[in-house]
């Protein structure tokens, strides 16, 4: 019969412990592993966890007209600019900026004397300026919140959700100068540019803005993007030039989607160019948000229609082809919807349709609000119900 020191059996049990603690460190990490790979991946896999177990199913809206105070009658022609805000639609003629409800109702209305007037309407206000002239205004439902006077030309301006503006003008020295001025219409930053300034997007606590310019290299226009910070003096990041000449420009995590006449791009968050794609037609209108990007391309030649939609700067974009010309389009909420002839669609960003209203061919674009469409005809504005 064998014997066992009692050293050894303590000794023993002493390894056999540490062995289990041993695999249960493994365990623990593995797990940490693993949730820390699930967590930073999640974008990837989320969506189509939220599809299990539920049948796919395509929303359609009955496209009922509005009654009531719709649909708005406008004078002054077909002119006329739309925005839809805080619940708050916006309407810019020729001579009134007129607030509705999103029942139709008036809220108030002002006479504007700007000739060539645009408008940005964000977060309740909107943003009113003369394209060539010298003054421009920002204002709520409640009244002009400040005006201001400028010594030279703008070119445009932009608006941010905060309330800040971004004014681009001429200049006797540079080819344009940026100015921009806090919620309360003091100037905070101000820049003179030897490229010409295409457009601005504010980054999200307006702190800073990427800025879009163009200029010519080997014989062709080009678009770079540049980030800039209001309280530093030297840009962020500057990209290498797009081939192309850039319309738009929106900002997102860092980086900027660049929309142009003949190609549109992403630039990351160091200023690198992710990703470029050069249409197949003529341009017929995008739109981004949070990274989300759609552009709708018609060709008639080819009787080719196509809404080309990117989900980041660094995926395939997806195609969805259609058998009529292309109208209008915006991206809201992680949907891309788009305008034909006879219908508004939302499509997701994989291609999937998710849902659709029927509209007749009288229509020239729309904006979409949280709850409902508001369709642009020449001297009216239509509402409909839009799930989706």
């Amino acid at each position: 019969m064998p014997m066992y020191d009692a050293n050894d059996i303590v000794e023993q049990k002493k390894r056999d412990k540490r062995k289990k603690r041993r695999i249960k460190l493994l365990i623990v990490l593995l797990l940490a592993t693993i949730g820390a790979v699930l967590f930073y991946t999640q974008e990837l896999w989320m969506p189509k966890l939220r599809g299990l177990g539920t049948q796919y199913k395509t929303i359609v809206n009955d496209g009922q007209l509005a009654e009531g105070n719709f649909p708005i009658e406008i004078n002054g022609g077909a002119q006329y600019q739309l925005s839809c805000s805080n619940e708050n639609v916006i309407v810019m003629s020729d001579a009134y900026i007129y607030f509705y409800n999103e029942e139709g109702g008036e809220i108030k209305r002002r006479q504007h004397a700007l000739t060539n007037a645009v408008m940005e309407a964000v977060n309740g206000r909107a943003l009113l300026f003369e394209s060539g002239g010298t003054e421009f205004s920002v204002e709520d439902k409640s009244g002009v919140l400040y005006t201001n006077k400028l010594d030279k030309n703008i070119m445009f301006a932009r608006l941010s959700k905060e309330g800040y503006t971004a004014v681009v003008t001429t200049s006797d020295n540079y080819d344009c100068e940026i100015i921009v001025y806090d919620r309360k219409g003091k100037m905070i930053y101000e820049r003179k540019c030897v490229e010409r300034v295409n457009d601005i997007s504010f980054e999200e606590d307006s702190q800073g803005c990427v800025i879009s310019y163009f200029y010519a290299e080997n014989g062709s226009l080009v678009t770079s993007v540049q980030k800039a910070s209001f309280t530093e003096d030297k840009a962020k990041w500057t990209s290498p030039g797009l081939d192309t000449l850039g319309l738009d420009v929106y900002r997102f995590d860092g980086g900027a989607f660049v929309l142009g006449i003949e190609a549109c791009g992403y630039a990351d968050s160091k200023g690198q160019i992710s990703s470029f794609y050069r249409y197949e037609g003529d341009l017929a209108g995008g739109s981004s948000d949070n990274g989300e990007s759609a552009v709708i391309v018609n060709s008639d030649d080819r009787r080719k229609y196509e809404m080309i939609l990117f989900s980041d700067g660094s995926s395939e974009p997806v195609i969805v082809g259609f058998e009529s010309p292309l109208i209008d389009v915006t991206v809201e909420n992680g949907l891309a919807y788009v305008m034909t002839k006879d219908a508004v669609l939302a499509y997701d960003f994989s291609g999937k349709l998710r849902s659709t209203a029927a509209v007749n061919d009288s229509y020239t674009g729309f904006v979409r609000s949280e709850n409902y469409v508001y369709l642009k005809s020449y001297k009216k504005i239509d509402r409909i119900n839009y799930e989706s």
